[in-house]
């Protein structure tokens, strides 16, 4: 009798070490799945990896010395499908010496008649000269809102690293493009487009 308890308590020991394993594992999946976005956001701005541009700051970029040499950047705006804005770049193309310092402005407008609250994702093509595109100051950086018929301009400022022009994957590369496209964050009172419409 006692054998049989006691392989029966042994049974319910085991499932529940099981269900402790399990329920481990599912958690650290839960956590990891919301962990990867900005893990991955950091790791795509450390390295270029992507086509995401990478983020430095006013120190390091004031290492950086003007080649001489130049090159043709193209800049890209659109928004998503729910995203009540107008946005466009009030340049489309510029000539840029690289290594120096650059600054491109985009203009955006909200024509919706709440606050919309907006954040901005962005990438490089060709993808493999990302790594080379260094930004110091953007909108992207943050989230934007803009109240109802509100318009605003917003500066990137930016340089593309001499190192390129050592790089054999770039050498027939002579215009970059910079795109950006906005989405929507939360409209007027923390709510979505979507959940507005439905009245949720």
């Amino acid at each position: 009798m006692s054998g049989t308890i006691s392989a029966t308590e042994r049974a319910r020991q085991s499932n529940r070490k099981v269900a402790t394993v399990a329920l481990s594992l599912a958690l650290g999946m839960l956590g990891l799945g919301y962990a990867s976005v900005p893990l991955y956001r950091i790791f795509c701005q450390v390295t270029g990896y992507g086509g995401t541009t990478r983020r430095v700051d006013v120190a390091q970029a004031a290492t950086i010395k003007d080649s001489g040499h130049e090159m043709r950047v193209r800049f890209d705006a659109n928004v998503a499908r729910d995203m009540p804005w107008e946005f466009k770049p009030l340049q489309r193309t510029d000539t840029v010496s690289i290594g120096a310092r650059d600054m491109a402005l985009f203009w955006a407008k909200n024509d919706s008649t709440q606050t919309v609250t907006g954040t901005a994702s962005f990438n490089v093509e060709p993808e493999q000269a990302a790594k080379y595109f260094n930004k110091i100051q953007c909108f992207c950086f943050t989230e934007q809102t803009l109240k109802p018929g509100e318009e605003v301009r917003m500066p990137v400022l930016y340089y593309i690293d001499p190192a390129i022009l050592d790089d054999p994957d770039n050498k027939d590369v002579h215009e970059i493009t910079l795109s950006y496209t906005f989405h929507v964050t939360s409209i007027g009172d923390g709510k979505t487009l979507d959940q507005n419409k439905s009245g949720g």
